[in-house]
Formats: structure tokens, sequence, C-alpha cells
């Protein structure tokens, strides 16, 4: 059993890998990573970006996200539907709040707890992850590497 303050550290790192992640995307307006983690292994992983073979352009001429470019979160649990492993019961780290889309697909790939790091203008995905009893945290990672 983890206790509360060596969860917090695993969140807390798990979040900054989930950061580095986001590094991948070739995202200019902004870059999202994502990490499954069960039974402390990360199972799958995601950035936003465009689907599998599209140009890695995510903007449009006028700077506007195209509306194909997938969500970190997305990314991350689509992967997961062509591995062998499944996220019933996992955690999910994710560097930006998730979005109503994604907390709808959050919630039926059985994860349990969400640990992010950055409000989205928007709470709706976050009210309807509480609302499926799913456990949510935010971290400020500024907030702790200040300290």
């Amino acid at each position: 059993m983890t206790t509360p303050d060596k969860q917090h550290l695993l969140d807390m790192r798990y979040l900054r890998m989930a950061r580095i992640w986001a590094e991948n995307s070739y995202c200019q307006r902004r870059q999202v990573g994502a990490l499954v983690v069960k039974d402390k292994m990360i199972i799958s992983d995601g950035y936003n970006g465009t689907p599998s073979g599209f140009e890695n352009v995510c903007e449009d001429d006028d700077n506007v996200t195209k509306p194909y470019v997938l969500h970190a979160e997305a990314n991350a649990i689509t992967k997961l539907a062509r591995s062998s492993n499944n996220s019933e019961g996992s955690t999910l780290y994710v560097t930006a709040s998730p979005c109503m889309e994604c907390a709808k697909l959050i919630i039926q790939a059985g994860i349990r707890r969400v640990v992010y790091g950055e409000e989205y203008r928007l709470a709706d995905g976050i009210q309807l992850l509480q609302r499926a009893n799913i456990e949510v945290k935010y971290i400020n990672l500024q907030h702790h590497e200040s300290e």
C-alpha cells in the first residue's frame, strides 16, 4: 500500500514525465502529454497531434488547431486498444485538464484516477469525471518546483 505522501511524490514524478513527453508534440499552440500508469508501470503514453500517417502540422494558416488533431489522452487511450494492456483501475497523468470528449473516453476506459497539471478554460470534463466517481487531482508543478 502506498502512503499518501509517497503517492503524492509519485504523482508529481509521473506528471513531470508527462510534461517531458508533451515535448514530442508538433503542435505550436499547446503541447500536451499523457501517461497511463497501472501498478507503478507506464502502460501507455500519448501527446496531442495529428492521426498516424497525416502531416505533423496541428494548426492551419490562421494558427487555428485543425479539427482532426487528437488530444494526448485520446492518443494514450487508443494506443492501449492496440496493445495487450488494459487500463482498468489505472491512473492517467496529463499536463492539461481533460476536455469533455476525453473525459468520456477516460470513463469508458476504466481509468480510476486522473492527475493533471494545468487548468483548462472549461471545467466540464473534470465535472463529468467527478460525476463518474473518478478521483481527480490537480497538481500545480510550477508551485511545487519553486518550493
